[in-house]
């Protein structure tokens, strides 16, 4: 067979492989449209869950009994479901069982430090330090526009903060994965840091653009075959690298990863192998449980997705902190559902915020699978137009027209459902939890007119900031939003105590706002973005003065103080934090002669 022969084959391939793809979609989404509707049309708890292993119930049972040993302001549940068993399970349990204990089920102190250090590895000692491969001091061609030798002094140990958050899971974990509950991944990881001791899924796209900016390909690729990694074994990629997190994925935005990488290097054996990954993960979106179809006003029907995880159990990570969450919920089934309602916000990456309540700031009141949210519908629009775009350059012609088609139906949808032309944003929409009727109507009523920052996202997709007049309109919006303050962009208006509420920023939110002002074609927009991504830049390098470290989040009304709130304390690092500011800089640098303090 010629060269382009086989070529021609592999075309062919694709392209059936495709067209059997979109057929099993419809077929399942048809199959799938009953238990669907039945999953949101009352609080009973319908859905699927996919089970844990033994391995990490156990671990719940040991996280349960340190909480009532030690001081709970020092309590970290998250910590015992990281532990790696130096034994098998059976013969780890059946010591545990025979521990004394109290009546309420708690050790003494001694007794649990004393059964930890003999049967369990630390939390995160089966993830080993190393260098990445395409590390250097400093890079060449490193951020050319930064001017200032003080920003650039300040990014080169920003770029340096890449050693330290670089891993590989042990050759143990291979050998034996059963006695861990990190998974075991072919590819070095950049963890996010501190007690995100695993990949995450979201946060990687943030990593990625700031390891292209730091000129570290090699790094970001291997991110890339993790995922896919993850893809090939359970059919999505995971919420992150772990056990318990098997039952909920994250914001999907690996498409867009493949895209930046591709955009930098020009490597088509990283978009061939991704392709087949990508459309199986498009239909793990597009089918079954998180689709919905809504008719608008002119009776169009409009498919459209939300976050729904497989799960209805307390999350393994945080099961003691869900317990005490759900201790008023009497009923059976709608503690199961409450249950699902947390695990779903989890897989928004939003956990927690007032926008997922239907009573804020009333936790139990969750309703995450209710809510057709602007932002994952943005992100879908963007792996639909990314893999119209890849299958393209590897002259898969059918692929490509197939997605472009689809994107335009999303634009279609995304205008008709979420865009609110008085306030000139893009609300959630509600779902009807009174009706099982498929397709559900379209109500004005039921848009969300609370201000968050996602209302704002879909200006990031090439589909809506390359309308001038749109960009411009939704920039005016931002700027009379009240979200616009000192240090960046609020996440929302509601000081609830949740972190993905007020005062909080967010890295990835400022990226993904400032990124889409910046590529319209309106200056105004150009120029805002430029002042939001010089306020971020501005708190980020007070933050690290003050404290020698990157932060998760930071709190926008005081320049250089990072966030709070939420169910753990503040974190360091850190992984998206890092990425969004070389990539800001790498964008707009910074003069000689602008001041870099607050």
């Amino acid at each position: 067979m010629s060269t382009t022969q086989a070529l021609n084959f592999k075309r062919l391939s694709f392209t059936f492989f495709t067209l059997l793809f979109s057929l099993f979609s419809q077929l399942t989404s048809t199959m799938a449209v009953t238990a669907e509707s039945l999953s949101h049309c009352s609080s009973s708890d319908k859905g699927p869950v996919v089970p844990t292993t033994p391995m990490v119930t156990f671990l719940e049972r040991v996280q349960e009994a340190a909480l009532k040993t030690v001081e709970e302001t020092n309590f970290d549940p998250k910590l015992y479901v990281d532990l790696s068993l130096k034994l098998n399970l059976s013969t780890t349990e059946k010591a545990f069982d025979l521990l004394q204990k109290s009546a309420n089920g708690s050790l003494s102190v001694e007794g649990l430090k004393g059964f930890i250090e003999k049967y369990f590895g630390g939390a995160g000692s089966d993830l080993m330090y190393v260098e990445p491969v395409d590390f250097v001091p400093e890079p060449k061609g490193f951020l050319p526009k930064v001017e200032n030798p003080e920003v650039r002094a300040w990014a080169l140990e920003v770029h340096a903060l890449w050693k330290n958050l670089s891993r590989k899971v042990s050759d143990e974990v291979h050998k034996r994965p059963e006695l861990h509950t990190i998974l075991p991944l072919p590819e070095q990881v950049v963890i996010p840091g501190s007690r995100f001791r695993e990949v995450y899924y979201w946060d990687s796209y943030w990593v990625i653009r700031g390891l292209l900016a730091s000129k570290m390909h090699e790094t970001a690729k291997a991110i890339v075959t993790n995922l896919i990694y993850f893809i090939e074994e359970y059919g999505y990629v995971l919420n992150g690298a772990r056990a318990y997190y098997t039952n909920r994925s994250q914001p999907p935005l690996l498409s867009a990863m493949v895209h930046a990488i591709y955009s930098r290097t020009g490597d088509m054996q990283l978009v061939r192998k991704s392709l087949p990954a990508l459309l199986k993960e498009y239909h793990f979106w597009n089918s079954g449980i998180h689709k919905v179809t809504i008719q608008d006003a002119q009776s169009c029907n409009h498919t459209l997705n939300r976050y729904y995880a497989m799960w209805n159990k307390p999350r393994p990570e945080s099961s003691t902190i869900d317990t005490k969450s759900a201790s008023n919920i009497s009923n059976v089934s709608e503690k199961k559902h409450f249950y699902r309602e947390v695990a779903s916000s989890a897989e928004s990456g939003w956990d927690f915020s007032t926008r997922w309540m239907r009573n804020p700031p009333d936790l139990t009141t969750l309703a995450t699978t209710s809510i057709l949210p602007v932002d994952l519908n943005a992100y879908i629009l963007r792996m639909e137009l990314d893999i119209a775009f890849l299958a393209k350059v590897t002259g898969d012609n059918s692929t490509a027209e197939h997605f472009l088609k689809a994107s335009q139906a999303r634009k279609e949808a995304i205008k008709s459902v979420f865009w609110n032309a008085e306030m000139g944003q893009w609300l959630d929409y509600w779902l009807n939890d009174s009706t099982c009727q498929e397709p559900q109507t379209w109500e004005a009523c039921n848009q969300n007119k609370n201000v968050f920052a996602s209302n704002f996202i879909p200006l990031w997709i090439e589909s809506f900031h390359s309308d001038k007049s749109l960009a411009k309109k939704v920039m005016e919006s931002l700027k009379k939003s009240g979200l616009l303050r000192a240090a960046g962009i609020a996440t929302s208006l509601t000081n609830s105590g949740e972190q993905w509420d007020f005062p909080n920023g967010w890295a990835p939110l400022q990226h993904m706002i400032v990124e889409g002002l910046g590529r319209s074609e309106s200056k105004k927009a150009r120029s805002v973005a430029e002042d939001i991504a010089v306020r971020w830049i501005r708190t980020n390098y007070a933050g690290y003065k003050k404290t020698g470290t990157m932060h998760e989040k930071y709190d926008v009304e005081k320049c250089g103080e990072f966030g709070g709130g939420g169910e753990y304390v503040p974190q360091t690092g850190f992984g998206w934090s890092n990425g969004v500011v070389l990539a800001f800089l790498e964008e707009f640098g910074w003069p000689q002669d602008r001041k870099i303090g607050c």
